[in-house]
């Protein structure tokens, strides 16, 4: 099956919903009151205690990367994450059949959040991001990449014309060998989620009157890598410009105030752009605006840490 065969089948909910169905009464799962989300890249679906994520065979391997990683986490993070209850192939389609979070994405909540309950929530996800990389990757067939080093090599390679394709001005085109010409570090990979976002992230209030997280989910994009190339995702979809947020998540992480410096956000910088997901003309759009087009002023705007 190619991708747009399976994008066509993928929107047609009245062809998948009889297989659907069958599945989630073969694994013991609510059929009746089942419902599709209206977002996601793949169909999933909430039934009951439950959630089915459905894998077509172009994206086959995703499958067991996420019952993977689900199953090394499960336990390990002070952020609740999905059970997995069953797992398996049905008419040339994987599925993973897990538990369904409490609460709302925090997209949805974050405007009811008040400031204090925004500090806690910043807090707590850099704790649980620490945890998530102290967590080790799991050994899983296939997993990509194969090999960081060439994966950052293969990514800064194709930069310019990736977000050139996307529609980057020139004038930030001409700043990009600068912006990458940037010392990434070194160190052992780490257990990434790689899009941590609002969307991933379920709250529900507290008895004390704020907010707790109740979830994190999605993890078929996991993979191995530099443990700096998560706070993009945390950057770019969690704090959104908010300095005050990304500093506390970062700190209560590990980082020190001395380490949150120019050098720290060049670095951030350099992995937006080199991030699989990166489109720099989209990000300009729905981020504060720098002060000047430079990268530079780009990474003290959305890498900001108070």
């Amino acid at each position: 099956m190619t991708e747009e065969a399976y994008d066509a089948i993928a929107r047609d909910e009245r062809a998948l919903r009889p297989g659907v169905d069958r599945l989630l009464r073969e694994l013991g799962a609510d059929s009746a009151g089942a419902a599709r989300f209206a977002s996601g890249s793949l169909p999933v679906y909430a039934a009951g205690t439950c959630v089915l994520k459905l894998f077509p065979q172009v994206y086959a391997e995703e499958r067991q990367f996420e019952a993977g990683v689900l199953e090394a986490v499960a336990g390990r993070l002070p952020i609740p994450t999905p059970r997995v209850h069953a797992t398996g192939e049905r008419d040339g389609w994987g599925y993973v059949l897990m538990d369904r979070v409490a609460g709302v994405p925090l997209a949805v909540a974050w405007r009811r959040i008040n400031v204090l309950s925004r500090d806690r929530l910043a807090d707590d996800l850099g704790r649980a991001v620490a945890a998530l990389h102290r967590v080790p990757p799991p050994d899983l067939d296939d997993w990509w990449p194969d090999g960081w080093d060439a994966f950052v090599a293969a990514q800064r390679a194709g930069c310019a014309g990736r977000q050139r394709a996307l529609g980057l001005p020139e004038e930030w085109l001409a700043g990009l060998p600068a912006a990458l010409d940037v010392d990434l570090g070194a160190g052992p990979p780490v257990l990434l989620h790689t899009e941590l976002m609002r969307d991933h992230l379920y709250v529900e209030p507290d008895p004390a009157g704020g907010w707790r997280y109740s979830g994190l989910i999605d993890f078929e994009p996991a993979m191995p890598g530099a443990a700096e190339y998560e706070f993009v995702g945390a950057a770019a979809f969690v704090s959104e410009g908010d300095a005050r947020f990304l500093g506390r998540m970062l700190r209560a992480y590990g980082y020190r105030d001395e380490d949150l410096d120019e050098a720290f956000r060049a670095r951030m910088m350099a992995w937006s752009l080199l991030h699989l997901y990166s489109n720099i003309p989209a990000w300009l759009k729905r981020l504060p605006p720098p002060a000047e087009p430079t990268f530079r002023s780009l990474a003290a705007r959305w890498f900001g840490t108070g």
